[in-house]
């Protein structure tokens, strides 16, 4: 097939995806948290959208806008695309709850989060479900993993990323050497289990929810992946270096009160309007 032909069959799934409703089970739902993106928004679904729907495989899009006070959401609303819903929520309440939002609300096989930076391309998708499909829970997108292709990581976000391994590692025996990349997939029943009982709403939750899969038994690995350090980032390393040290702490005083042995969210199924609001 020429680039010209694999172009517009690609365009074709992409119009077919806009504007028919799918009526069956999403094989794959792609959550976006999103905070103030106004700027770089649009161009993540259309990079997204464009992907996924070549796959040829029933699919949804949510964007779980996190309070912001931009434009973002009015963006998202007004592409108005059939099989993307639009969370909102009047108040900022951090990452983690944006992403826990959107993942109980997709309905999907595969559950995918991938921030709004594109940092991670949607084109590593791939290598993720392949690993789902060899029977793996939880994959994660990786930065150290050999074989990754890293490129304009700041001197301050590897400083950051080594002591985070580190200590991830030793303390707390996590099998994997990069927890925070914004780009992990996840079986439907392992994003159940994982954020029906997360609790950290900020920076740390990808490090609990990856501990909680440890406690649950859910195999989990980590691929190798082309990252990007996107300009406008809204990490700063010396913030998230003290809330993480919190958060650590605050994870094991939950593990030890029992926190995470029942469910702390209620399941959430949204099939009706594409904007929902949520409290």
């Amino acid at each position: 097939m020429t680039d010209l032909a694999a172009n517009n069959s690609s365009l074709d799934y992409y119009r077919r995806w806009a504007t028919t409703p799918i009526t069956e089970r999403p094989r794959i739902s792609v959550v976006i948290p999103a905070y103030n993106e106004e700027w770089r928004i649009l161009p993540t679904i259309g990079a997204i959208a464009t992907h996924i729907s070549s796959l040829d495989v029933p699919w949804e899009l949510i964007v779980a806008d996190d309070g912001s006070t931009d434009s973002t959401a009015e963006l998202v609303e007004e592409l108005d695309l059939v099989n993307l819903k639009l969370l909102t929520t009047p108040t900022n309440g951090g990452k983690g709850s944006a992403v826990r939002r959107g993942v109980l609300a997709a309905q999907g096989e595969l559950v995918l989060f991938a921030d709004a930076d594109q940092s991670t391309p949607i084109e590593q998708i791939e290598s993720l479900i392949a690993r789902i499909d060899e029977g793996d829970d939880v994959v994660v997108a990786s930065r150290a993993a050999e074989g990754a292709d890293v490129a304009n990581k700041s001197l301050s976000r590897k400083v950051f990323s080594a002591g985070l391994s580190m200590i991830v590692r030793g303390i707390f025996r996590i099998p994997v050497a990069d927890t925070q990349c914004g780009f992990k997939l996840f079986t439907a029943e392992a994003a159940d289990l994982l954020f029906r009982r997360q609790l950290i709403d900020e920076f740390s939750f990808d490090l609990e929810v990856l501990y909680l899969a440890g406690k649950l038994d859910l195999k989990t690995s980590e691929v190798p992946v082309t990252w990007i350090d996107a300009p406008g980032s809204k990490v700063d390393a010396a913030k998230v270096a003290v809330e993480f040290l919190r958060d650590l702490a605050i994870i094991r005083w939950n593990d030890a009160r029992g926190r995470y042995d029942g469910v702390n969210h209620p399941a959430v199924a949204i099939t009706g309007p594409r904007v929902v609001p949520q409290r």
